[in-house]
């Protein structure tokens, strides 16, 4: 018989259910275990698989905000920044309409054609380019100009703005500001901002000068803060913890503004009549070594930049103006008959000859006037007459052929002489088959101005912390005792009939009412095959030194290789010597008296300009007011500078300037009216202004050139 199946009940899909709810809820507490004790290990040991979640929990809901340190400013003697922090700007256009603030106000641009023109107005691009810019064939979130966009000054991005385009952003990048511009820019130095690729951070890093020399001190250190977000990105507390920033440190400089601005317009005028492919000029207080304006051109400012301190890093052969080295030494060593004749005009030598600049001669003449005259054949003599053991040790005495290390200036050049052979040695007396660089000449120069005392030159004032501590200080240092004080005078009443004997190479030099010793230079440059010909392939150069009794001023100017010369060498030259040599023996006026006739500056900026220039009248200075507004914003001398009785201060006031007289007026006075009027300055011609090209009450605009023509009085 067949067995039937068994037939399932209602009882045993009951017994089956509760089974299976069972596993399930037993399946269920198993997970909730393991998940409660998963979660307490967790709790207590703040770790999942080998990462600590409270460091990442703080990575992402905090923020670390750099703070970024200041770069320390570069100022002159006068308190004037040379080098300073500031943005540049890139400009951007957003054309993603998606971009709008939180009440619905567009982000992106709006009006493109608006847009364009007022691009093409602050970028050099045109509209069309502007425009097609902002027309890309595909959707893009934003557009950029190029290098025409970037590198935007303060001013340029406020006159964007200004114009209220929507959509126009700009990013801020650190960079640096030099409000004189070519203001011993080869000294200041520069720096660019530099991106650190493992970081992303940009800094402003040294690249010339006393900014690249100073490089770690002037940086300082960034700082960062920390601050608490939510997840939507919100900050939920104050910032808290992090480092502060240190600030860099500044340097405070010798270089005074008055004479470095004189000695940069003159250069530039001769520079620019006379095509010379260098030239340089320093001042130098004799008495302590004390660079009070420096400069050379090209710089990193002209048409073809040049990236050297040629000053220290440049050698060259110095010509006649080595003679104020042999003369010394020559006295010095007892060897110098001023009496005593020569045959002039060549002289057959160690296998060669030695010409005099006027190769015929000027017949037998004293070892006097071969100093007046500046006679190669009259030095060589000298040379002999001394020896060259003599004349060589004499060399190294005034610190040639070896660094002076002025501080701030790196790569110096040591210069060169085989010094073998009896022509070649007496070359060197006149400073032919000898190369040096311009501060050698500069300490050796301070021995004849300091009665035998010579000082290494320097630059550096200070050097002081963010807060204004002074770390380190630049002071006068003797380095050397070449020759006795009576030998100096000897030489520099010598170089004082340079200028004033009727043969003198130098009476272009000459300054009515002032006795100045001045020494002139012309060197053949030299070459690989010898020295090259032509009217254009000497160094000219000078000396002078004043006053005469007691030097306070030693100015050097070299020029090198004029391309043009629509006047004789000394007269170009004489064209920056003569108005910078009388304002600074202006200046500095020997005797008790001349000082107590000085008056000292104050700052009158925001002060009513009438009741300034009543207070400087009965100081018995002459203020001149420029300008249609009613307050100072602008004064010519710096507060705290002591001037003599009845010298000329300019009172800028703002708004439209009318152009005063200048009849009489000095040179120095001219530059400082040019300088606080942003205006460029010619001057033509020495001593006070006869003529202007810019007629008196005639309106002044930024950037408008001003010439002068000055004769003596």
């Amino acid at each position: 018989m067949k067995k039937q199946p068994r037939r399932t009940t209602n009882n045993d899909k009951q017994a089956n259910g509760r089974l299976f709810g069972m596993i399930f809820y037993f399946l269920i507490a198993l997970m909730f275990i393991w998940f409660a004790v998963r979660f307490a290990q967790i709790g207590l040991v703040k770790h999942v698989n080998h990462v600590n979640l409270r460091s990442r929990a703080s990575k992402i809901y905090s923020q670390k905000q750099l703070i970024r340190a200041k770069r320390g400013v570069i100022y002159d003697a006068n308190g004037n920044a040379l080098a300073q922090d500031t943005n540049r700007y890139t400009v951007y256009a957003v054309l993603d309409h998606k971009q709008k603030t939180t009440s619905g106000k567009p982000l992106y641009v709006t009006d493109k054609a608006k847009a364009a023109r007022v691009l093409s107005k602050y970028l050099h691009i045109s509209e069309d380019h502007a425009y097609q810019t902002l027309n890309p064939h595909k959707k893009v979130f934003q557009v950029e100009f190029g290098n025409d966009g970037a590198n935007l000054s303060i001013r340029k991005m406020k006159q964007i703005k200004a114009a209220h385009v929507n959509g126009l952003h700009f990013v801020a990048m650190p960079a640096r500001q030099y409000p004189q511009g070519e203001f011993a820019s080869q000294l200041v130095g520069l720096a660019t901002a530099k991106e650190n690729k493992q970081t992303g951070q940009t800094t402003l890093t040294g690249q010339l000068g006393i900014e690249k020399v100073f490089n770690k001190h002037l940086t300082g250190e960034n700082g960062y803060r920390t601050a608490k977000h939510d997840v939507y990105g919100y900050r939920v507390n104050q910032n808290r913890g992090g480092i502060p920033a240190k600030n860099g440190g500044d340097i405070h400089l010798t270089l005074q503004a008055h004479p470095q601005q004189m000695l940069e317009t003159q250069l530039n005028n001769v520079e620019k009549q006379t095509k010379s492919l260098s030239m340089m000029g320093i001042v130098m207080d004799a008495r302590t070594g004390k660079i009070i304006a420096a400069t050379q051109r090209p710089d990193m400012y002209s048409g073809n930049p040049v990236w050297r301190n040629m000053m220290v890093q440049d050698t060259y052969e110095p010509g006649s103006t080595m003679k104020v080295l042999t003369l010394a030494a020559a006295i010095d060593s007892g060897h110098f008959n001023p009496d005593a004749t020569y045959n002039s005009g060549e002289w057959t030598l160690g296998g060669g000859k030695i010409t005099d600049w006027v190769q015929t001669g000027w017949g037998a003449i004293t070892y006097r006037d071969a100093f007046y005259r500046s006679s190669n054949v009259g030095f060589a003599h000298i040379e002999q007459n001394m020896g060259s053991k003599v004349w060589h040790s004499y060399i190294h005495k005034f610190g040639l052929l070896k660094p002076v290390n002025v501080r701030g200036m790196n790569q110096e050049s040591n210069g060169f002489t085989t010094f073998k052979g009896a022509l070649t040695q007496a070359n060197t007396a006149y400073g032919q088959g000898i190369t040096v660089n311009a501060m050698q000449m500069m300490q050796a120069f301070s021995a004849v101005a300091n009665n035998g005392k010579m000082m290494k030159p320097y630059f550096i004032k200070s050097v002081t912390e963010a807060n204004g501590k002074v770390v380190d200080k630049g002071k006068p240092k003797e380095v050397g005792h070449p020759i006795k004080a009576s030998t100096a005078k000897q030489v520099r009443k010598m170089m004082v009939g340079v200028v004033e004997d009727k043969h003198g190479t130098g009476q272009a030099y000459k300054i009515d009412g002032q006795h100045v010793a001045v020494k002139t230079g012309t060197a053949q440059i030299g070459t690989a095959h010898g020295y090259a010909n032509g009217p254009t392939s000497y160094v000219y150069s000078v000396v002078g030194m004043a006053p005469v009794n007691k030097p306070r001023y030693v100015v050097y100017l070299v020029m090198r290789q004029p391309q043009k010369l629509p006047q004789p060498a000394e007269s170009e030259l004489a064209t920056i010597f003569k108005p910078l040599m009388s304002y600074l023996i202006q200046r500095q006026q020997v005797g008790s008296s001349a000082r107590q006739g000085l008056v000292k500056i104050s700052n009158y900026q925001g002060r009513n300009a009438t009741d300034v220039q009543n207070e400087l009248s009965g100081k018995h200075l002459q203020p001149v007011v420029i300008g249609t507004g009613k307050h100072v914003k602008k004064q010519s001398l710096s507060a705290d500078e002591k001037v003599m009785v009845n010298s000329r201060i300019i009172l800028y006031t703002g708004g439209t300037v009318k152009m005063p007289s200048l009849t009489n007026w000095s040179q120095a006075d001219v530059v400082r009216l040019g300088r606080l009027l942003g205006i460029k300055v010619k001057v033509h011609g020495s001593g006070f202004v006869s003529e202007q090209s810019i007629k008196e009450n005639n309106t002044v605009h930024l950037g408008q050139t001003l010439t002068v023509t000055c004769k003596p009085r």
